[in-house]
């Protein structure tokens, strides 16, 4: 499976509110989105999820869950994103389909190399930058850390950048060898800025076109 190169990653102050975020961002032409809520009950996890499942469904948009693998299996989400508190990809895999995707966020080299052994499908290098929204323990990478740490894995493994990401960003993102990038703050403040972030990340998919041609 082809992983997009944009993935939305739901925000809003009530499950109400990220399932609202959620159905803009199809209707605005998202191709990924990801169902990201905290604090929350499994129980309570799968209405949303299944209520997240109809609307993407409808768009024919993908739909990732985070950490709850259970529930991404049980609506048959496209697949799942482990953080790095949660359970580990391989006991992750025993439960899904075999055609539901697992990604995983991390932070240094060390963690990628672990996740490869680990067989994932993308990983989710973060953060880009600092954040206002989350307690960030996690070291902010910028360009120079995302280009360290491509240079060293040399994967075919995409990998994508978050964290704090505006579309002023995105190609000097791309030019480190990133793949894609998943977006929270800047595409919930305006989400009509979906089809500038796709347009920054096809232009450079043309490009490489063009080179290897």
């Amino acid at each position: 499976m082809v992983i997009p190169k944009l993935h939305y990653i739901s925000q809003g102050n009530s499950p109400k509110e990220h399932l609202e975020n959620i159905q803009k961002a199809c209707s605005s032409g998202a191709e990924l989105v990801e169902l990201s809520l905290k604090g929350i009950s499994e129980k309570k996890y799968l209405k949303l999820a299944e209520e997240a499942r109809e609307i993407t469904a409808h768009f024919q948009t993908r739909l990732l869950i985070t950490s709850y693998y259970k529930v991404a299996k049980t609506i048959k989400a496209d697949g799942v994103h482990l953080e790095k508190t949660d359970s580990c990809p391989t006991i992750a895999r025993t439960h899904l389909y075999t055609w539901q995707i697992i990604g995983a966020t991390a932070n240094t080299i060390q963690d990628c190399e672990k996740l490869l052994s680990k067989e994932i499908d993308y990983i989710r290098l973060s953060p880009f930058k600092s954040s206002t929204s989350k307690n960030n323990i996690a070291n902010v990478l910028g360009l120079k850390g995302y280009a360290a740490i491509i240079d060293s894995l040399k994967t075919e493994t995409p990998i994508i950048g978050s964290g704090g990401i505006t579309t002023e960003d995105v190609t000097a993102i791309l030019e480190t060898g990133i793949s894609g990038i998943g977006v929270s703050t800047e595409i919930t403040r305006d989400f009509n800025l979906i089809r500038k972030f796709n347009q920054l990340l096809r232009a450079s998919s043309i490009d490489e076109q063009r080179y290897t041609l």
